[in-house]
């Protein structure tokens, strides 16, 4: 089998990370799948090795023509990650039917198919967050983002393919090389330059009445713990499914906010603000990976805290760049 490894979405945030990762091992029979633009990702090209790179539009079209480059993986990271799009068309075709495009291809070509799925599937939490087969069936996500992955999930699952391939429920990843994200950029990116310009951090009100202002919680983790997760379904073909990549540890948003000015060794100085009323009724106020499906698929190793991953965050990469 072809040693070729395809990365779609390789320029994006977990992509160019993922490439890193396989560059540590000595790998760089590449292929980089993306559409760069104008968009400042193609500086994430910079500091990792690949072999060729393809235009998203070039490469989709050598898949309807089943004349794409032969792989032993593909790794699909590329997607609309827009949680506020609102072109279901745009998402449909992007998100969902590009990924099963390249999913029967992969599977008919004998390519291990390792996908991104979304923790956006889960909504507003009330079925939980497990991973389970009988779970993802019943989930119902607030926005039409998490709507393009959960179709995917079910087609997968209905249709078999989920026996053959690995999907990854990414939850709130953060670290390198997600700066041109824009407002997709976690609070760590976005907050970091308004900590050193003005002393505070400004985060959501809360707006239930149980849940104190800055205690909604997240299960934030470390590009390259989210990275070392996806690997482990690359050294392990054998293994498939649909797994939760979290560190399985709910964090409030308070919490972060003291990792950060920790880190920029700064005092916490935190300002609550008004969340903008077209996201109200669709903010996630829990999240919390379930990671007891992935433990028994054989996946051990620890998870940093948000402590030491915003550490490592601040003084490694955003303290090493320009403040904008």
């Amino acid at each position: 089998m072809s040693r070729k490894i395809i990365v779609t979405g390789g320029a994006g945030f977990i992509g160019s990370n993922l490439i890193q990762a396989l560059n540590q091992r000595g790998l760089t029979d590449i292929l980089v799948v993306d559409h760069l633009g104008q968009s400042e990702k193609r500086r994430n090209l910079e500091r990792v090795r690949f072999a060729d790179y393809l235009d998203k539009a070039d490469f989709r079209a050598l898949l309807r023509e089943d004349r794409a480059p032969q792989a032993g993986a593909v790794f699909h990271m590329g997607a609309c990650s827009s949680t506020t799009e609102t072109d279901p068309a745009y998402l449909d075709d992007n998100n969902t039917q590009y990924t099963r495009d390249l999913c029967e291809w992969s599977l008919r070509s004998g390519a291990r198919f390792i996908y991104a799925s979304s923790a956006a599937t889960y909504g507003d939490g009330s079925r939980g967050y497990s991973d389970e087969d009988t779970v993802t069936r019943s989930l119902k996500p607030l926005n039409l983002y998490g709507w393009s992955k959960q179709r995917f999930d079910l087609w997968a699952l209905e249709s078999g393919a989920l026996r053959s391939i690995a999907g990854l429920k990414y939850f709130n990843v953060y670290g390198p090389g997600e700066d041109h994200k824009g407002n997709m950029r976690s609070v760590v990116n976005k907050a970091y330059d308004q900590v050193l310009r003005e002393g505070e951090m400004r985060l959501f009100k809360s707006y239930r009445p149980e849940i104190r202002d800055g205690e909604q919680e997240r299960d934030f983790i470390y590009v390259s713990d989210a990275a070392a997760v996806t690997l482990f379904f690359y050294d392990n073909p054998s293994v498939s499914g649909l797994f939760n990549c979290g560190t399985g540890a709910a964090r409030t948003w308070v919490d972060l906010a003291k990792a950060l000015f920790a880190a920029a060794g700064r005092p916490p100085v935190i300002r609550f603000i008004e969340m903008p009323p077209e996201i109200r009724e669709k903010y996630q106020y829990h999240t919390q990976a379930d990671l007891k499906k992935l433990r028994a698929a054989g996946y051990q190793a620890p998870f940093l805290s948000v402590e030491e991953g915003v550490r490592r965050y601040v003084q490694e990469y955003l303290a090493q760049k320009p403040v904008s």
